[in-house]
């Protein structure tokens, strides 16, 4: 086994949330055996394919979920007469065990918080649906408060709702409309706390065409509202033709099909681009190009995402994520491409057998997650990644690896994904989905996949910390800087690569890393040699246009969606965030969010100035949890 190494915030960050702690709040678990609990729960799931029989018969009428009947002495007793079953299961266990103790891979925070444990729900984030009517809006905010109660988050569109001030037939009165109930949620949210682990999340999501949308826009321009939702508007195709061509489109009641007025596309998009400048919300996704991409048009359309919006889900999906650590797969300037491929392969199977071992907290939910197996692999430490390649990440030198990398990894997440399909069959909605060449859906590439969907890139904020990398495919934030967990814990970030470089040019001592703390950035210090400032920029040091290049580029060989935060400066105007957006849908991003510096008074992420002083920058990652 390898010997563990985890930096200070690791340890922090897994004492405050992740590790076992007994009535008392005493912690019980050591690092160790928490990968060594994953990775024993999550092996489990091999047995289910090699003792197909055995367990039927044993479990009869399935009477007991698979992840139940793991558990049982029945089970112990069959694996242990197996020595086949038995000693894959073990040697499945030690390849997990070994993939998050090194560091190369590590699953969402559930996985984490709850595998192995009694919640044994495994999911990150969940989408349900919300009709117009009452049944189902409470049906959903029910649903909503189970998971939030388990560590996760949940995606809403509210766009079936009918608007503010339409009539309500059977009580001859009138609706308040989607932001009324998306305030009774968030309230409901707030009330819940999460046994000292985290509060769930929401995505609450409104198409451009519903009457209300101007007050959706504008909703969290007030301080203080909707404080547990990221909010993002559905932008179709039709209407960023509108808005290129400064012309009217329709609104649209969802009630009555019926158009209600229109609206110039331009003066609303420029409203988006307003508000965003001044809050950082709304979001934006292109709902359009994202349906383009479902693998199950027949089942209905995508109509939002996950909380933090790089998974877009059928109603009652949920999404299943884990991230590779591209830091560990650079060498001596070298990518390590034989690595990285089982690395891939292994990170497939895990999140596979996550599948078998999650309790679904919702019927509905375990139905189509086990119908279409839809896994999210992404990747963390692209930034420290480019600086171990020497790379800028600002320059085309990054964006062809972005390229290059992600196209890598999305072949040999196919490739995973066959295999698993010859142990294990294929995906059960395969049958008329984008890779059956019968289907009247078939996309023209006829493969025979065990996951609906393989790829996804997620901001990584806590598993980040664990992993002691950077965030996702985010530039660094700072060479320097504090984060704040929930509970007002500080965690001190210094950036081990820059450390290194200035030691070995004898450059290194606390007092210049306080100074450089308090600047940020190292662009105008000339005392520095120009190739340690090139290689060493921030989030700030770099222009919007490739902020969007380097999303783009991953986006071209992921299958959802692409978790990425666009960094303006203080002096960015309305006029600026309009020229990202527009660049956005020009390069194929599927959504894309933006935040200005000092735009927000909450912030998640500052640099530190003096040990009772912080200056406030970003909450750079619009959804880091």
């Amino acid at each position: 086994m390898p010997k563990l190494k985890l930096s200070k915030n690791a340890l922090q960050i897994l004492e405050k949330r992740y590790l076992k702690k007994n009535k008392e709040g005493k912690v019980i678990e050591k690092p160790e055996d928490l990968f060594k609990r994953v990775a024993s729960n999550i092996a489990l799931a091999d047995a289910k394919y090699l003792l197909t029989e055995e367990i039927n018969a044993l479990n009869e009428n399935n009477e007991m979920e698979y992840y139940d009947f793991a558990n049982t002495k029945q089970f112990q007793n069959l694996l242990k007469k197996n020595n086949k079953a038995n000693s894959k299961v073990q040697k499945t266990e030690k390849e997990f065990y070994n993939l998050m103790t090194n560091c190369d891979f590590l699953p969402n925070s559930p996985t984490l918080f709850n595998a192995g444990r009694s919640l044994q729900q495994l999911a990150a984030c969940f989408v349900l649906p919300v009709e117009d009517n009452l049944d189902s809006i409470f049906k959903a905010l029910h649903y909503a408060a189970k998971i939030s109660k388990s560590g996760s988050g949940t995606g809403f569109n509210f766009s079936r709702l009918r608007p503010k001030n339409d009539m309500i037939k059977s009580v001859t009165g009138f609706s308040s409309g989607p932001l009324s109930f998306m305030k009774i949620f968030d309230a409901v949210t707030e009330q819940i706390k999460l046994g000292g682990l985290r509060r769930g999340a929401h995505m609450g999501i409104l198409r451009i065409d519903h009457p209300d949308i101007e007050e959706f826009i504008t909703i969290k321009a007030r301080q203080k509202v909707l404080e547990n939702f990221n909010i993002s508007v559905a932008l179709t195709d039709k209407f960023m033709e509108a808005v290129n061509k400064n012309k009217n489109y329709h609104l649209i009641n969802p009630r009555t099909e019926a158009k209600v007025k229109d609206e110039n596309a331009g003066n609303i998009f420029e409203l988006i681009c307003e508000i965003a400048w001044k809050t950082g919300d709304p979001g934006i996704i292109f709902i359009d190009r994202i349906n383009k991409d479902n693998p199950t048009p027949k089942l209905g359309m995508l109509e939002s995402t996950d909380s933090c919006g790089e998974q877009p889900l059928l109603p009652y999906e949920a999404s299943n994520l884990g991230s590779i650590n591209l830091s560990n797969m650079a060498k001596n300037e070298k990518i390590e491409f034989n690595k990285l491929k089982n690395i891939v392969h292994s990170a497939i199977h895990f999140l596979d057998n996550v599948i078998d071992m999650c309790h679904y907290p919702t019927p509905e939910t375990r139905e189509i997650v086990h119908a279409n197996r839809k896994v999210g692999l992404g990747v963390m430490g692209f930034a420290e990644m480019l600086i171990k390649l020497n790379i800028p990440y600002n320059s085309e030198k990054a964006v062809k690896t972005a390229e290059r990398i992600m196209a890598f990894i999305r072949k040999e997440a196919d490739n995973a994904s066959i295999e698993l399909a010859k142990e294990r069959g294929v995906f059960p909605n395969w049958e008329d989905s984008i890779y059956d060449k019968n289907s009247k859906s078939f996309s023209g590439i006829n493969l025979k996949l065990r996951n609906a969907t393989r790829i996804t890139l997620a901001p990584t904020g806590s598993i980040s910390i664990i992993a002691n990398t950077s965030f996702g495919i985010e530039p660094l934030f700072a060479l320097s800087f504090a984060r704040v967990l929930e509970d007002g814990t500080e965690l001190i970030n210094v950036d081990k690569h820059f450390k290194e470089a200035l030691e070995k040019k004898k450059l290194y001592d606390k007092d210049f890393m306080k100074y450089i703390a308090k600047k940020g950035s190292i662009q105008n210090m000339e005392s520095i040699p120009e190739s340690i400032r090139k290689v060493f920029v921030v989030s700030y040091d770099i222009t919007p246009e490739y902020h969007i290049k380097i999303q783009a580029a991953f986006q071209k060989n992921v299958d959802n969606a692409v978790s990425k935060t666009v960094t303006l400066p203080e002096f960015a105007t309305v006029e600026d965030v309009k020229n990202t957006y527009l660049l956005a849908y020009k390069l194929g991003c599927k959504g894309i969010s933006i935040y200005r510096f000092g735009s927000r008074d909450d912030q998640v992420l500052f640099l530190k100035t003096a040990k009772d002083e912080q200056i406030n920058l970003t909450n750079w990652l619009r959804h880091l949890r």
